[in-house]
């Protein structure tokens, strides 16, 4: 994964993720997340009884963005992504769980699950590369890739 991508999402802590009902709507959230670059996984917990989680149980797909914990209008950077959630029950996958709380202790003493999203596209858009510099990654297909758009 590039460089840039992964500070980026090392050092911030929000992303929004929306994944679909039954009928195809579109249902959004925010949670706190840690990154694993090694693997490009995003943990983040939640109620298992939260609609975002009995949504995520029924379609493991899912997308979102990710934008810094403090925005500057002149400098925009940020990361949108497509990801599919992962099984937390199969033995390699928890083992992994406590990176989330490595980031962020004080949610050991709050109820909820850990789950795991494994980033399978990312877009990332940093004009303090220069104008409209995007950068793509994806897992399948290998591309990793810079593009300028105007």
């Amino acid at each position: 994964m590039n460089e840039t991508i992964i500070h980026f999402l090392e050092q911030q802590n929000c992303a929004s993720v929306c994944c679909m009902d039954e009928e195809g709507r579109p249902y959004c959230f925010s949670c706190f997340y840690a990154f694993n670059s090694q693997e490009g996984l995003i943990y983040f917990k939640s109620s298992s009884n939260s609609h975002h989680t009995q949504l995520m149980k029924k379609n493991p797909f899912v997308a979102g963005t990710v934008l810094p914990d403090k925005l500057n209008k002149l400098t925009i950077k940020g990361i949108q992504f497509e990801a599919i959630v992962l099984d937390t029950q199969q033995p390699q996958v928890k083992k992994r769980l406590n990176n989330y709380y490595k980031k962020h202790p004080a949610a050991l003493a709050m109820p909820g699950d850990i789950w795991i999203l494994q980033i399978e596209y990312i877009k990332m858009t940093d004009n303090t590369l220069g104008f409209g510099k995007k950068i793509i990654w994806n897992r399948l297909k290998k591309i990793e890739k810079a593009t300028v758009i105007y």
